[in-house]
């Protein structure tokens, strides 16, 4: 029954955690270069070693509200075929939240002593 629980709590930690890393994972791929939705749905997929998945919805409302701040933007061009796809990237501003935030938040997990705690 305790391993049964620990499963249980380990699948909803790792969901809520997963939900709060979608915007950290969409500006990653645009940090890599302009996407389409497929492109970005693929890099979050791919570099995430598949434990991210996300939906057009999602992605497409991320977006949306991410170039209603300015910190996201996108051109039109060709696709491979029909009509012509929308290419998101990060604008000035959204690389510098970017930047920011993987200095407050990601790479403190560099530090020697949390590495250490991490290798234990």
């Amino acid at each position: 029954m305790k391993q049964k629980l620990l499963f249980e709590l380990l699948m909803v930690w790792e969901e809520t955690y997963k939900k709060g890393q979608l915007t950290l994972w969409i500006f990653l791929a645009l940090k890599d270069g302009k996407k389409y939705v497929d492109e970005i749905r693929e890099f979050v997929e791919i570099n995430s070693c598949k434990t991210m998945h996300c939906e057009d919805q999602s992605l497409y409302r991320s977006l949306r509200k991410y170039r209603e701040l300015e910190i996201v933007d996108y051109e039109t061009a060709k696709g491979n075929k029909g009509p012509d796809r929308k290419y998101y990237f990060l604008t000035k501003d959204g690389e510098k939240l970017l930047e920011e935030f993987l200095k407050r938040n990601i790479m403190l997990f560099y530090n020697e002593n949390i590495l250490e705690l991490i290798k234990k």
